[in-house]
């Protein structure tokens, strides 16, 4: 793939951005990434090179004043692993974590991704229900924009697959 900007040497910086819901993709060489200042973002981590750990640490660096406070550290029961090394290290001890620190997790949720629960993909085997409420969701979307159109017998259609998958649901 060659670059955006000047079609000749290959694209290595690939970014996506998303605005109000729409995707537009860029693809770059570095030089032209750097004429364009994509590598101002910097997280300063005291001169060290940048891990995933000290990225996802910093998310949590804001709720870190008010549990150092504390005497007691909110801790995992079944692991022991306290909030405040889960900020240092930037991951959980084991899958109880997630329900212990759950009343801390679902602020970063929020600022990070917007929201506190999955939207996207599910595996088959897993995601049954997910999977329906996610398909609903979707259907709903392209109902409003069937109404804003004006497309009443599409949106009738719509109506009807939504009420049939909410069945579906309510039988599980």
């Amino acid at each position: 793939m060659k670059c955006d900007e000047c079609k000749k040497r290959p694209a290595t910086v690939h970014i996506t951005k998303i605005v109000n819901g729409e995707k537009t993709f860029m693809h770059l060489c570095e030089q032209c990434a750097r004429e364009k200042n994509i590598f101002s973002v910097s997280f300063d981590f005291e001169g060290e090179p940048l891990s995933i750990q000290k990225f996802l640490s910093s998310f949590f660096e804001p709720m870190m004043s008010e549990f150092r406070e504390k005497s007691h550290p909110l801790s995992c029961d079944r692991c022991g692993l306290t909030f405040p090394r889960f900020t240092q290290i930037g991951r959980f001890g084991c899958s109880s974590c997630y329900g212990a620190f759950k009343g801390q997790l679902d602020p970063m949720l929020r600022r990070l991704h917007g929201k506190t629960y999955h939207v996207g993909k599910v595996p088959r085997r897993t995601g049954g229900r997910t999977r329906i409420k996610n398909e609903i969701e979707r259907l709903k979307r392209e109902l409003q924009e069937a109404v804003n159109a004006e497309e009443y017998e599409r949106a009738a259609q719509l109506r009807d697959k939504i009420r049939e998958l909410e069945q579906k649901l309510g039988r599980d």
